[in-house]
């Protein structure tokens, strides 16, 4: 049997009832904002190298270099790893669009993976868009692209609105 060498990594994350708390009070526009500059970093971006490089008013752009450890056994990036980045971008781009109070959670993820993800995809970039914002439930979807914007994934999320409880 060959040799198997092992790597390691390191980083931070925000406790995650600090994050809640600081992100209670903002719009979705200003938590983005605040993520974008680096200062509400959700622990699941930290944990998988994710960044917000852009949003607008229902759209968000996150982007991520794959490396080995977002590999599977057989050389390529685990589909998890694709599945959270549009899970991210879909949430996200409704979240854009949600008042201070409000927030959002997954119902349904469809995801259909087109290409493998892998170090040599370059840095990828996931862009979420919502398609249309009800009183209680959201659609999305998303794209994920390579270095050399060929289509890797996409997605179409449905997202419950939770408004805060009424006094």
């Amino acid at each position: 049997m060959a040799e198997i060498s092992s790597f390691g990594r390191s980083y931070q994350w925000l406790e995650p009832r600090q994050l809640f708390e600081s992100a209670r009070p903002l719009s979705g526009q200003e938590y983005l904002a605040a993520w974008e500059k680096g200062d509400l970093t959700p622990p699941m971006a930290s944990t998988l190298g994710f960044e917000l490089s852009g949003f607008s008013n229902g759209e968000v752009e996150i982007v991520c270099s794959p490396n080995g450890f977002h590999y599977n056994p057989y050389g390529t990036a685990h589909g998890g790893l694709a599945a959270t980045l549009l899970d991210s971008a879909t949430g996200c781009a409704v979240q854009s669009k949600l008042a201070a109070g409000v927030g959002y959670a997954t119902l349904n993820l469809t995801v259909n993976y087109l290409k493998p993800v892998t170090a040599s995809s370059g840095g990828v970039r996931c862009v979420g868009r919502v398609i249309s914002l009800g009183r209680t439930v959201a659609v999305s979807e998303g794209e994920l692209f390579d270095s050399t914007a060929r289509l890797l994934a996409r997605a179409t999320a449905t997202c419950i609105i939770i408004n805060p409880p009424s006094k």
